[in-house]
């Protein structure tokens, strides 16, 4: 690549300010490999926040905004070569549909927290906006960044545990058991309909739990039969979630999704079943896949094992033995995201084993997930189709 395509990337930063904790972690997965540098922020909805937080991480006082109409509209005054590359939104979900449009009809890139936005309508809207501007728009659905979950995707795209029968996805975690006290600004806004969306705990972590089925096994939930539980009493959105799913290719699921599971952490876990074996990943242990062939002995694989598929590979910095986890997992989608960048500034495409991470349409399908799911819910049918 030319210099010009090779530099280090500039990125902007919307949300993410003193206090959140979401925020720090993309900033860390930026900076893990060398290619990304923050140049400019709005860092909170507060303007002494903003830009407390913003010097806090030493931005020039110039480049440091209280808004991020001011932080786009200071973007489009300066010259091509110090503009930024793209920008990283990580604020509560109500901001996510008009900051990432407004960027993205100003011809820059886009990174956007999950899940994307509150409705289909404002997904597709985002859709045909980047159709328009051509531009790159990743969402961070970090899990899929994991070696070993990569590496689940190429065997069961390679057949090595052929025809899926069954997949069983699971998020557990128990930090909303307890009521939240609504001054409570790094987890109350979860729990309201205006900020979060209409989705609960089914939107904070059931739509990582369905991004990682579909991402894993390539496969389309065609319907869905769910229940959808607020636990805590006043609790306006859902905090625990369960579903029976119809798949694609005629196979079945389950998927769990809780914040009230009192003593669970962040215990996710994918178990793919096929005709000729099956695969079992842990978030919390992450650098071992269990593959359990119908034919022989359960096998470990781990990260770092030189029999790796090529898109596990390029997902390791360090040698086996030797932990990676979730900063890198997130530094992984947003080196996807940089790779699509840096091959549409040089006017080619991108190696897609390079350019590996979740997309707009991943994210928008994710939306009509959540749709669905809360019509199933309050339903009496026993199924609902995704198609209608």
């Amino acid at each position: 690549m030319s210099e010009s395509t090779n530099r280090t990337l500039r990125y902007a930063m919307v949300g993410g300010g003193r206090g959140a904790f979401i925020g720090g972690v993309h900033r860390a997965a930026m900076a893990l490999d060398g290619q990304m540098q923050l140049v400019s922020a709005a860092l909170s909805s507060q303007a002494d926040k903003a830009l407390a937080s913003g010097r806090d991480l030493r931005l020039p006082d110039a480049r440091n905004h209280t808004s991020w109409q001011a932080l786009l509209d200071d973007e489009l005054k300066r010259a091509p070569n110090e503009r930024i590359d793209f920008v990283s939104i990580v604020t509560p979900n109500d901001l996510h549909y008009p900051v990432a449009k407004a960027f993205t009809e100003a011809g820059i890139h886009v990174v956007c927290d999950k899940p994307l936005v509150h409705t289909s309508a404002q997904a597709h809207d985002l859709l045909q906006a980047t159709a328009r501007a051509g531009t790159v728009f990743g969402v961070t659905h970090n899990y899929t960044g994991y070696p070993m979950v990569r590496e689940a995707r190429a065997m069961v795209k390679a057949g090595a545990i052929g025809a899926i029968h069954k997949v069983i996805v699971e998020y557990h975690q128990g930090w909303l058991a307890p009521q939240i006290a609504t001054g409570d600004s790094s987890g109350a806004w979860r729990t309201d309909p205006a900020r979060s969306g209409p989705g609960g705990a089914l939107a904070d972590v059931g739509t990582h739990a369905e991004n990682l089925l579909c991402t894993v096994t390539g496969l389309g939930i065609e319907s869905l039969c769910a229940d959808l539980t607020a636990f805590i009493p006043g609790r306006r959105l859902d905090d625990d979630a369960s579903l029976l799913l119809r798949l694609s290719n005629g196979a079945r699921g389950v998927l769990m999704a809780s914040q009230v599971e009192t003593g669970c952490e962040n215990d996710i876990r994918l178990r793919v079943f096929g005709s000729l074996g099956s695969l079992d990943w842990r978030q919390e242990d992450p650098n071992q896949l269990v593959h359990s062939p119908i034919d022989g002995p359960k096998r470990i694989l781990t990260r770092g094992s030189p029999w790796l598929s090529e898109s596990a590979k390029r997902a390791i910095r360090i040698p086996a033995g030797h932990p990676e986890a979730f900063i890198e997992a997130f530094a992984n989608i947003y080196l996807g995201v940089a790779a699509d960048i840096r091959a549409r500034l040089a006017g080619t495409t991108a190696d897609p084993l390079d350019a590996d991470y979740p997309t707009l349409a991943d994210g928008a399908r994710g939306v009509r997930f959540i749709e669905k799911v809360i019509e199933s819910a309050a339903s009496s049918s026993k199924w609902t189709s995704m198609a209608g």
